[in-house]
């Protein structure tokens, strides 16, 4: 039996916690975290006995690590109710339809098979944001904890209540033809019937559980998943492919002809597609997105406005909140729908439901909705090694050399810099529209980098050859994850 709790410091990332399990935490470690969760929750609801919502992802390890939460949550006096195998959106969800205090989700989302986490929040259709991670962070390491009388119950039959509202809302009237893969992960279980339940002739692939991921992890930003996307949709002459992650708040889409769109892209064109009946409205995209929403015809037309945010679920989703944004589109794939649309979290399987409705409204291809967009040359997401404890020093250093290229007008490529943006690292823009990122991860020991063109492929190349030796002077930068 354990006797001496394990619990990694860095494990307390930026919006959510993650460890590798057994390796950086442990079972008494993760209990911990409940008490610490607890009181947390305790001090932010000034009650003794908030109901909390608890509910974990299919891996092989994952209930024993809820089993250890709930036991810590309720030493403090928190009252579980517990909903199972679950979606992250669906225990976002079941806090607005219980009406609970607080939400607990135990997945470590696309990482590799060995990582845990939770992702929690308080106030509804909100998670942790920095401040309350912090805070979280102490309590549990310093043991800061109160003690109570808790509970638990089962919900049963949750799932079906989280379809049901969304099929209830969303019946479309076309027949779509749509791929929907899961990559084994848990939104086997939900996405393939949710979007049957509206109306689509489902074709399924690794829809079927099996928490060692056989052929990559569920990520839709993992070029391996949208390649079999891709090859699924043509062979199955599919109007749409759908990916979603291991605990479904994210979706990445594959068009009729099987090319992939970024989500960015997919934000803009359901953007356009909201915009004329929602006039006015706004839209918050992070730094990791397409400069095309700050200048689109349709989005100015409508009066609506769009905002670069930090990158992060967590940040997005304030962001969406305290703006009372229509729509808030991540680069990752996690989407934002406020109300009347959603309930302002992100739910991939929802994203996936908005992209339907876009098809249901135009009678057009998905192929020919996203060529009515500008073109530019994107880059993927590329994530060079930096580890956790030096990753944010390199960028404020970077952030610095960025400023001062800009300031002595030196030419990148022929050209200087334009604006610069430091919400979040820091995002260089020049005078055709191209622009460069560098900015910390904040969930891995890496930094996270991206370029864009409207002008040429070479271009968007040249400015990530200029990120790239910028990174290579600082010493601190490993192998990257992938590249262009």
């Amino acid at each position: 039996m354990e006797n001496s709790r394990k619990i990694d410091p860095f494990g307390f990332r930026e919006y959510d916690a993650r460890w590798l399990y057994k390796k950086s935490i442990n079972l008494l470690g993760i209990e911990d975290l409940g008490k610490g969760l607890g009181t947390q929750i305790k001090n932010h609801t000034k009650k003794d006995n908030p109901r909390v919502i608890v509910g974990h992802d299919y891996r092989s390890y994952s209930e024993e690590i809820k089993s250890a939460l709930k036991k810590g949550l309720i030493s403090t006096g928190c009252q579980i109710e517990d909903v199972g195998l679950s979606l992250s959106p669906m225990v976002y969800f079941a806090q607005f339809n219980l009406n609970s205090d607080a939400v607990a989700m135990v997945t470590a989302s696309h990482n590799e098979n060995g990582w845990t986490g939770v992702k929690m929040g308080i106030k509804k259709g909100l998670t942790h944001a920095p401040e309350e991670m912090k805070e979280l962070k102490d309590i549990t390491l310093n043991q800061k904890f109160t003690e109570g009388k808790g509970s638990e119950k089962q919900i049963s039959n949750f799932q079906e209540i989280y379809k049901n509202d969304l099929i209830s809302k969303n019946k479309i009237n076309k027949k779509i033809k749509a791929v929907v893969a899961c990559g084994n992960g848990t939104a086997g279980v939900f996405a393939p019937d949710i979007l049957r339940g509206i109306g689509c002739e489902v074709v399924e692939l690794d829809c079927k559980l099996d928490w060692n991921f056989p052929k990559y992890n569920p990520n839709p930003e993992d070029l391996e998943m949208l390649h079999a996307i891709s090859k699924a949709v043509k062979d199955n002459n599919a109007d749409i492919g759908f990916g979603f992650d291991g605990d479904g708040d994210r979706c990445g889409v594959i068009d009729n002809e099987g090319n992939e769109i970024f989500s960015d892209k997919i934000g803009l064109i359901i953007a356009r597609n909201l915009s004329p009946k929602h006039k006015g409205s706004k839209f918050v995209v992070d730094v990791k997105s397409t400069g095309l929403y700050s200048n689109d015809k349709i989005l100015l037309e409508n009066n609506c406005k769009t905002i670069y945010w930090k990158t992060g679920h967590s940040h997005i989703k304030r962001k969406v909140n305290n703006e009372k944004a229509l729509a808030g589109f991540e680069k990752s794939g996690h989407f934002f729908f406020n109300q009347p649309l959603g309930y302002g979290y992100d739910d991939g399987i929802n994203s996936a439901i908005q992209v339907c409705h876009l098809l249901d409204n135009q009678n057009k291809k998905m192929s020919e909705i996203i060529k009515e967009l500008p073109n530019t040359y994107q880059s993927p997401t590329m994530a060079p090694f930096c580890k956790d404890e030096e990753k944010y020093q390199v960028v404020d250093e970077l952030v610095t050399q960025v400023k001062e290229i800009k300031d002595n007008k030196t030419k990148v490529d022929g050209q200087e810099i334009t604006e610069i943006l430091t919400v979040n690292g820091v995002r260089f823009s020049f005078n055709d529209g191209s622009w460069g990122l560098i900015r910390a991860s904040s969930n891995k020991p890496s930094l996270v980098i991206v370029t864009e063109s409207p002008t040429s492929d070479l271009r968007k190349k040249k400015i990530f050859e200029f990120i790239d030796e910028l990174l290579k002077k600082t010493g601190k930068i490993g192998e990257y994850d992938q590249k262009i």
